[in-house]
């Protein structure tokens, strides 16, 4: 076959269920990662037969894909911050929403009058907020935490590959009891509520961990309250609470912080123009 002829395959089978554009996106990206060749080198080479092996590999890739299996679980790795990282069906794929975050945690960092040294990632996932800020922040102290054994696992792998050095705590934060301080505390804990669910495309919902996603209607700002109350006895003075947050619950995340005691709140919207993150202090 030749690369034409694949991409057209992949836009006949994966249209319905991505759309044409994300389908041939699929397609480059999986030329991409078998060949090692660029979009551009791929386009020059569109009419040459592509080898048995390659093609087998892409073919099967599609196949994965077809059955909704995202391609950052295919290939085992993902983009976030301009850093590689591995993950599977124990983690979170990093989403781009989640970078503006982190800018934002770096940019206050690096622009504090006061040094912030020490930070707390709560629900760490890959490890890509803790991992990220130490790259860009090394003289930050980082610790990152997780109730899961096998992120935990995950993150320690992006850490080592990163050569940076996170320390990592396995707890339930909901019943974490932790005495340490810190200057920093950041979480993007779950918060997709269950009505909410629907909406999802399957590959989500049938790859990714439940556990890192999903709240209950009756109650969808449960980790964060939890969190907050975790960062009201932990933060040092003059630190900062930085959270991800549901863009459906922007007002009752700053009101249930307002009522724990905190200032300076500030709701700041992401690039699609949605209520996505919030910096506060005590």
């Amino acid at each position: 076959m030749t690369l034409k002829e694949l991409e057209h395959h992949y836009i006949n089978t994966l249209a319905l269920l991505y759309g044409k554009d994300e389908a041939k996106q699929l397609f480059f990206l999986s030329a991409e990662r078998v060949s090692g060749l660029s979009r551009s080198q791929l386009i020059l080479q569109y009419h040459k037969e592509t080898g048995e092996f390659e093609s087998g590999i892409i073919l099967n890739m599609l196949s994965q894909l077809k059955d909704g299996k995202p391609l950052q679980h295919i290939t085992e790795e993902a983009w976030f911050y301009g850093l590689r990282f591995k993950v599977n069906a124990a983690v979170l794929i990093p989403r781009p929403e989640t970078e503006e975050l982190v800018q934002w945690i770096i940019g206050t960092v690096t622009d504090n009058k006061q040094p912030l040294s020490d930070l707390l990632d709560i629900g760490t996932g890959s490890g890509c907020i803790a991992i990220a800020v130490k790259k860009n922040c090394p003289d930050v102290m980082v610790t990152a935490l997780d109730i899961s054994a096998e992120a935990i696992g995950v993150a320690a792998e992006n850490a080592a590959y990163h050569h940076t050095q996170v320390n990592f705590i396995q707890s339930d934060i909901l019943g974490y009891e932790g005495l340490e301080k810190y200057d920093v505390i950041v979480s993007n804990p779950p918060y997709i509520t269950l009505k909410e669910r629907d909406e999802m495309h399957r590959n989500v919902l049938e790859h990714e961990p439940a556990l890192a996603l999903f709240v209950t209607d009756e109650n969808p700002l449960l980790f964060y309250k939890s969190i907050a109350d975790v960062a009201a006895r932990s933060l040092n003075p003059g630190g900062y609470l930085f959270f991800e947050i549901n863009e459906y619950l922007g007002n009752e995340t700053v009101e249930m912080l307002k009522s724990k005691g905190f200032v300076h709140i500030d709701l700041r919207k992401d690039m699609q123009g949605k209520d996505r993150m919030i910096r506060c202090s005590l």
